[in-house]
């Protein structure tokens, strides 16, 4: 078995291996990134979604957008790993988009653009964000500086993250695809990728609104995510970067 990351979660996507870190990836992720943009369904519902495709739950209410949004998030995933070595472009992130927010409620409104920029102004924890008209100039200009970076670290990647949130290109769904996209460039860097928890979430979002002024809380965030990640990596038997 591969010991690097990326090599080992292709594999076991392509081979369809249960119980590996591909499997605790898909739940892990999935769960902790949509619970942080209020969805309901708990971890033990996530996992059963995942691994019996089917929903099984008695006696109480589900919101069917959540459980939408999680299917459709376990293709994300797949698409963050088929397109992991790739350059990051807004193709990309249209895409990851659009299998998001597919089938949900959203994809219903007129009004609500699946797959494209928004077209409504937004807010994002009370901050302002940028005008539907000024979007794609501001992504362009993002990814141009970006894409021009050499042997990306950490840090690069978590600025990216932090300009892509103040964008907020999308009219919801920001937080999901920006996180996958951070996942996705940390394959693509050779760092250890990480996902941001439940109990990490106010930290982040403190850090998202600060990142211009401090960059300690997000980078230091992100990095206790990194080092809860090594444990998953250690236990799997996958080589990292100290």
């Amino acid at each position: 078995m591969p010991t690097d990351l990326l090599s080992r979660l292709k594999l076991e996507k392509e081979a369809k291996i249960p119980g590996g870190i591909y499997h605790k990836i898909q739940i892990e992720l999935t769960y902790n990134s949509n619970h942080i943009e209020g969805s309901r369904l708990t971890h033990d519902q996530t996992r059963y979604i995942y691994e019996t495709n089917t929903i099984g739950i008695e006696g109480e209410a589900l919101n069917v957008d959540d459980i939408v949004e999680t299917v459709n998030h376990f293709r994300c995933i797949d698409l963050v790993l088929d397109q992991a070595n790739y350059a990051l472009s807004e193709a990309f992130m249209k895409q990851l988009h659009n299998l998001l927010k597919a089938g949900t409620s959203d994809s219903r409104k007129a009004w609500f653009a699946v797959g494209e920029y928004k077209r409504v102004e937004n807010e994002v924890g009370g901050e302002a964000t940028t005008k539907p008209g000024e979007v794609s100039a501001a992504i362009k200009n993002a990814l141009c500086e970006y894409n021009a970076t050499q042997n990306k670290t950490l840090e690069d990647i978590i600025d990216f993250h932090a300009q892509f949130e103040k964008i907020h290109p999308f009219q919801d769904g920001n937080g999901r695809v920006g996180r996958l996209i951070m996942f996705k460039e940390c394959l693509r860097a050779g760092i250890t990728p990480f996902i941001i928890e439940e109990d990490l979430k106010l930290y982040y979002y403190r850090g998202l609104k600060e990142w211009r002024k401090e960059r300690g809380f997000l980078r230091d965030t992100c990095l206790t995510a990194q080092e809860r990640f090594k444990i998953y990596m250690d236990y799997f038997g996958l080589q990292y970067k100290d």
